[in-house]
């Protein structure tokens, strides 16, 4: 579904005097139809970068971007691409910009132009699914934090895009919102939705079919959590960190092939029981 063929990427200098160095370069990846992929990189990896190159809100210095075949550095294209793939961002007080909760979500399809019949499903059926029909009629600025991204992610849903890219979106999030949107995005994975998630919480990349790995806007390393998760040399040059359950196996003595906590509770008991 989308496809990064050789892409490179810099921002503009700040003046002739400072030099630049490509945020994204040569960077070539696919996510398919339905798959649901994390990004992983520390700061200034280029993992935003990449966010803003998939729907066209950047384009490529060079390379291509397709989305479902439709490049992205094509102005003619930007409307179709950007029906079929939606963005939710870090900071949802930046996302949501009306004073209800559903004119809020009903954003998107009124400028997509939809019939007001048909805009009121959506919005009834969006909030139903992220579990936010109860707020329908809330204002926004009262909500949670998590709250808050169900909601950016409703308007997504209610545009009836394919495919839902999140942009650090649980980063500025308690451990109970990251929890609430975690849940959300999983659900919508179950329903067919593709889901690119770009984090630095290496317990939400564990969820994902497949990890991409960034570092200084390469891509260093991909494949399911666990083959990725095993390159520990990898991970540190990216300057990223285990697993917490998978810190803790180690340090506690239980093994380096353990990752989640279900893992490290059944070695905690395989092994206090035999003894």
């Amino acid at each position: 579904m989308l496809e990064f063929h050789n892409v490179s990427f810099a921002y503009p200098a700040l003046d002739e005097n400072t030099q630049v160095s490509p945020a994204v370069q040569n960077l070539s990846f696919n996510i398919a139809q339905g798959e649901f992929v994390a990004m992983l990189g520390h700061n200034g990896s280029g993992k935003s970068t990449v966010a803003k190159l998939c729907n066209g809100l950047l384009a490529p210095d060079s390379g291509q971007v397709l989305l479902n075949g439709l490049d992205t550095s094509i102005e003619d294209n930007l409307f179709d691409i950007r029906r079929q793939i939606g963005m939710v961002f870090q900071n949802p007080d930046n996302q949501i910009i009306a004073a209800i909760v559903e004119d809020d979500v009903a954003f998107g399809p009124e400028n997509l132009c939809v019939p007001p019949a048909e805009i009121r499903t959506r919005v009834d059926d969006a909030l139903a699914q992220v579990g936010m029909s109860d707020f329908a009629t809330a204002e926004p600025h009262k909500l949670s934090g998590g709250q808050k991204q169900r909601v950016a992610i409703a308007g997504v849903l209610a545009m009836q895009t394919q495919m839902i890219v999140l942009d650090e979106s649980t980063a500025m999030l308690d451990p109970r919102g990251r929890q609430e949107v975690m849940d959300t995005v999983i659900q919508l994975h179950r329903q067919g939705k593709t889901v690119l998630l770009i984090t630095h919480f290496m317990e939400e990349a564990m969820q994902a079919d497949r990890v991409l790995v960034m570092h200084n806007g390469s891509l260093i390393a991909q494949g399911s959590p666990r083959e990725v998760f095993a390159q520990r040399d990898v991970l540190l040059q990216a300057g990223l960190t285990l697993p917490a359950a998978a810190r803790f196996a180690q340090a506690a003595g239980l093994g380096d092939d353990i990752l989640t906590e279900d893992e490290c509770v059944n070695a905690i008991l395989t092994k206090y029981t035999n003894h």
